[in-house]
């Protein structure tokens, strides 16, 4: 972290994180080993791996006070998109092709720079021992922290009506991300693994799901404080319709696999609202 950066009242990486269920800190142990083991082993075979209760209450609870005190500063973003994230169809394809099935996508986010600098999702992103872990599970060498204003970890706020809806990532060879807060109905992430892997396609396959035909997809269990890694360039994710009062709030952590990375300012313009261009 920015050694310029007031984190006055932050509170302590071993507040944050549940180290007696997950025992990061310390790379020799043979505890952690294990379970390092045993998570990269079922993230390989289900393309995700969900970690419960990875956070600590108190701090779960001081990062969705934090998130409320903000959340009419997010950006609002709704499209009609594909499974790709494209909005364009492809008329030389058949209308019941991927690419030309299209749905309604819409929630809010917050970007790292409107979230406190004591907040604990900025502790927890941070944390070398954080950082280690996840690259020990999706077999990088070695992860860096995103440098971009907006990026590196920011949140999504799902209100009544809200979704995503089913897509692959474009770029991100795994994301990770942190359930703060639970909605009252609906919201539940699902997932279809192993639909497509690299430039290798599978329409059939994909408008099957797209359809409600197709591979049964895995719900994955998403309650408060569970850290969730998956592979959304290969897996086929959404997050069903939210429903009730009640905000679905979810902090996505971006790591990346070299040092100096920020992002274009046109795609955080889009992503994160006007106030990206008016800042410069």
């Amino acid at each position: 972290m920015n050694a310029s950066v007031d984190t006055a009242g932050a509170m302590a990486p071993q507040d944050v994180v549940n180290l007696a269920r997950y025992p990061i800190g310390d790379p020799d142990s043979p505890e952690r080993a294990a379970l390092v083991k045993s998570l990269r082993d079922y993230l390989d075979e289900h393309q995700y791996v969900a970690l419960p209760d990875f956070i600590l209450p108190n701090a779960r609870s001081r990062a969705v006070t934090e998130i409320d005190a903000v959340s009419h500063e997010a950006n609002h973003n709704s499209s009609f998109r594909n499974c790709y994230l494209s909005r364009v169809k492809n008329p030389s394809l058949p209308e019941d092709h991927p690419i030309n099935i299209f749905e309604d996508t819409s929630n809010w986010i917050l970007a790292y720079d409107q979230l406190p600098d004591s907040s604990p999702l900025k502790t927890l992103y941070h944390w070398d021992a954080v950082r280690e872990f996840v690259a020990e599970i999706v077999g990088e060498d070695r992860l860096y922290d995103n440098e971009d204003p907006y990026q590196p970890v920011n949140v999504l706020i799902y209100n009544d009506g809200d979704r995503s809806s089913w897509h692959f990532d474009s770029v991100n060879a795994f994301t990770v991300t942190l359930m703060l807060q639970a909605p009252e109905a609906g919201g539940d992430f699902e997932l279809v693994p192993n639909l497509r892997e690299g430039e290798l396609d599978n329409p059939d396959g994909i408008r099957a799901v797209l359809e409600g035909k197709g591979e049964t997809p895995v719900p994955v269990a998403r309650e408060p404080g569970a850290l969730c890694i998956f592979r959304g360039c290969t897996a086929l994710h959404r997050v069903a319709p939210v429903k009730g009062a009640t905000q679905r709030l979810m902090a996505v952590m971006v790591y990346e696999d070299q040092p100096g990375v920020v992002g274009r300012p046109d795609v955080n313009e889009t992503i994160f609202g006007p106030r990206v261009a008016a800042n410069g």
